[in-house]
């Protein structure tokens, strides 16, 4: 059980490990007139209603960083009031999230690393899932986003940070590839929608 909750962290906070901001200098980008100083994670707190639809998926999710290679398991549930997230290891729960637009609610297990936070959990969701117009609106300074309905990046001045690529629209009706070059790992979720 220790060796699973070990690859949960790596499969959903890889970028909790690292420093909390960076210098991105002037000349990486001729949009950047001066040295920006870049949060490590955006501190995304979108809406769920801004996902635009009501979903309700049981997903596979497996992660390859660093040579290892960690199969998970997820629920996730959204809906215009409300986002769930249980995740699972071996069938036992090891991570739930909760979150209205306003409160933030998680619960992880004992052994569950403390790199593994909910807010980084819940910005990886709506990186993947929400609209890029909406995500676009809350980068803070020196962070773009671009998207051509197969695949989006998302980049510090000139430098390509993530690249999540999409197989069918809704994108969650399809297997996505996040790879995060920033943090050196590569994310595949398979979902599957429930049928209420």
């Amino acid at each position: 059980m220790k060796f699973l909750l070990l690859g949960l962290a790596c499969l959903v906070s890889a970028c909790a490990t690292m420093s909390p901001a960076s210098t991105v200098p002037a000349s990486a980008s001729a949009s950047l007139s001066a040295a920006v100083t870049v949060p490590a994670r955006l501190g995304l707190r979108l809406a769920p209603s801004a996902l635009g639809a009501s979903i309700s998926l049981q997903q596979q999710l497996h992660v390859v960083r660093e040579g290892r290679t960690d199969d998970l398991e997820a629920a996730l549930e959204v809906d215009g009031a409300q986002i769930n997230l249980v995740g699972l290891a071996m069938g036992q729960r090891v991570m739930t999230l909760s979150y209205d637009g306003v409160k933030l609610s998680t619960w992880r297990h004992a052994l569950l690393p403390k790199q593994v936070q909910g807010e980084d959990v819940l910005e990886d969701i709506q990186l993947t899932y929400w609209p890029t117009d909406a995500i676009r609106a809350a980068l803070p300074a020196g962070w773009s986003i671009e998207d051509d309905g197969l695949q989006r990046r998302l980049w510090v001045g000139s430098e390509l940070m993530a690249r999540i690529g999409y197989s069918a629209n809704p994108r969650w009706e399809g297997p996505v590839v996040f790879d995060n070059l920033r943090y050196h790992y590569r994310l595949t979720i398979q979902s599957v929608m429930n049928h209420q």
